[in-house]
């Protein structure tokens, strides 16, 4: 038994050591020498041409982070997270419940629930300010807005179901 599958090796083996010396044979027939080519012919490549980014219609390019728009938006947001731990703390020292899987982990105490809504306001300005210095300036401005809409949609919520 291991006979066959040795002879069966070899052949194969054979086989393909047979394929690539006649099929090598054509590379070693070409002749490639580097005295064939005159140098005093060849010219460098032009340098390539710098790149320009794009410019959207629209974008604000070169404002300042705490422009008067930031300002606007990043005090909405304030106010909307104050307004949405009022109603918060109010509810929960009513014996309402904490529907925010994350709010409800320092929903605790009140202030476990102070930091909170100050933490959320802090990463809004955060994200805001990344993406500011990505150039990503519609992002910027779109963060405190979706952030005040949840807030107020919250709010809205908690004052329905009291």
């Amino acid at each position: 038994m291991k006979n066959n599958r040795l002879r069966s090796k070899l052949k194969s083996g054979s086989a393909i050591l047979v394929l690539l010396l006649f099929s090598g044979g054509s590379a070693f027939a070409q002749q490639f020498t580097l005295a064939a080519y005159h140098t005093e012919n060849i010219e460098p490549a032009p340098p390539a041409p710098a790149i320009q980014p794009a410019q959207f219609p629209g974008a604000t390019e070169g404002h300042k982070f705490f422009d008067r728009e930031n300002k606007l938006l990043f005090a909405a947001t304030t106010a909307a997270a104050a307004a949405d731990f009022a109603v918060t703390y109010q509810n929960l020292q009513s014996g309402g419940k904490e529907l925010n899987p994350v709010t409800r982990l320092f929903s605790g105490s009140t202030a476990g629930l102070a930091v909170n809504f100050a933490g959320e306001t802090a990463g809004v300005v955060g994200l805001s300010y990344f993406f500011h210095k990505t150039g990503h300036h519609r992002l910027e401005r779109l963060t405190p807005m979706v952030n005040v809409g949840a807030s107020a949609v919250a709010v809205a919520y908690g004052l329905s179901h009291r």
